[in-house]
């Protein structure tokens, strides 16, 4: 007995077409019936309680600091006053916000470095050897990892800017 194939008769192979090509349509899983919107049953918007800490006096977050932060923040909580003594501390989101009227600052502590937060849109302080950072339309902010990069004159220049216009708002 012997075997052939398509070839050995000379017939030709068809031409394969998308329609050959295409897999085969899977059947489409059955709609489930819609429930009346009065039988669903409503979502309870979950209301987020406020922040324990939440307009709390700002010594007990300085108190916390570690030692070699603790200076900067200090320098900075002091040149704050400086620039606008009647401002007023609370802490908000965790860190001390400064407001005179409107905001004026924010100091935030992180395990290497402290920023000081000065809200204003974009070209409110001037900064010609470019040490404030972020170019957010709200504010920059001033990164600071020793006492010693503290450029004092500067920051008391941007808290008086802030303080301005922290009396306006």
């Amino acid at each position: 007995m012997t075997f052939w194939t398509w070839q050995d008769a000379g017939v030709k192979k068809a031409p394969r077409t998308k329609q050959a090509i295409a897999p085969e349509p899977r059947p489409r899983p059955k709609a489930k019936p819609k429930t009346p919107k009065a039988a669903r049953p409503r979502a309870v918007a979950r209301k987020i309680p406020p922040r324990a800490d939440l307009g709390a006096p700002i010594d007990g977050w300085f108190a916390k600091q570690q030692p070699p932060l603790r200076a900067i923040v200090d320098e900075l909580r002091k040149l704050v006053h400086e620039a606008a003594p009647e401002a007023v501390g609370s802490l908000k989101w965790g860190m001390p916000f400064f407001s005179a009227g409107g905001t004026l600052c924010a100091i935030s502590g992180h395990k290497a470095h402290v920023n000081l937060i000065l809200p204003g849109p974009p070209g409110t302080y001037p900064d010609p050897d470019q040490r404030l950072e972020g170019d957010g339309k709200t504010g920059r902010h001033l990164k600071l990892r020793t006492l010693a990069d503290l450029p004092r004159k500067e920051v008391r220049a941007w808290l008086r800017t802030a303080a301005a216009l922290a009396r306006k708002a």
